[in-house]
């Protein structure tokens, strides 16, 4: 992994200051309990202002790599190994980042639609705009454990109807969009435990009056830009759901 800030990437610098950090840890070169260097001296080191180096430190601590005690700095933990989905992360990467194998994404369906009403609303486009949407099941060592539908507004459909990866299940959504410059910078997500629509039943191989947690997410650049909104529904019982939530 590169050790240095690529001033050229699309990836936020405090995301890759995040993964250069993390990586010392999970490599033992910053052994548990001991101190990270200063904030002062990563800006120094990495050419960062104090606020980007602050909001690394921030996710080491709400992922679980590392531990604020006061007046003394910030010290290298090693996290549990978690079992679930992260929330805020994509599934595919959540589960990598986690050591996990055996799983396997099946894309339904993909293409340019007209947008159901909450999914323009979301997206602020017009009704009878097109949207590029993708439908995957995703299994875990043999179990199905979720059905989603992303919808991208047609400028950023265009780059994903290309993307061979992501059309065959092979790649990570959220990875093409940094790759096409499609940072986010805020997220929204509402959870909310309901019965599934028939479709959504048949995709999960369950009967129409088993609960099910949906997650709805919508994502926004920079500039404010909507460029993802995805419906997730999730069988908490093969992949349960994890919130990391770092101290205020």
């Amino acid at each position: 992994m590169s050790q240095i800030i690529e001033r050229t990437s699309p990836v936020p610098y405090y995301e890759q200051l995040f993964e250069i950090l993390r990586a010392r840890i999970v490599a033992g070169e910053v052994p548990a309990d001991e101190r990270l260097p200063s904030e002062l001296e990563l800006c120094r080191e990495f050419g960062l202002s104090r606020a980007t180096v602050r909001q690394t430190l921030s996710k080491l601590e709400s992922d679980g790599f590392a531990r604020r005690v006061p007046r003394r700095g910030v010290f290298a933990t090693s996290p549990e190994a978690p079992s679930g989905w992260t929330v805020q992360e994509g599934f595919l990467e959540s589960q990598i980042r986690h050591g996990r194998t055996g799983i396997e994404t099946e894309v339904t369906d993909a293409g340019f639609v007209t947008p159901p009403d909450h999914v323009a609303e979301a997206l602020r486009v017009a009704s009878d705009d097109r949207v590029f949407a993708i439908e995957r099941v995703r299994s875990l060592n043999g179990r199905v454990a979720m059905f989603s539908t992303n919808w991208f507004p047609d400028a950023v459909g265009r780059t994903m109807s290309t993307a061979d990866a992501v059309l065959d299940g092979t790649g990570s959504v959220n990875e093409r969009l940094r790759e096409a410059g499609f940072v986010t910078s805020g997220a929204r997500r509402l959870i909310h435990a309901t019965l599934p629509p028939a479709v959504v039943a048949q995709h999960l191989r369950i009967h129409t009056d088993q609960p099910v947690l949906r997650v709805r997410s919508l994502s926004w650049d920079h500039s404010d830009t909507r460029f993802d909104y995805y419906e997730t529904w999730v069988l908490t019982d093969v992949i349960p759901l994890e919130v990391s939530v770092a101290a205020s």
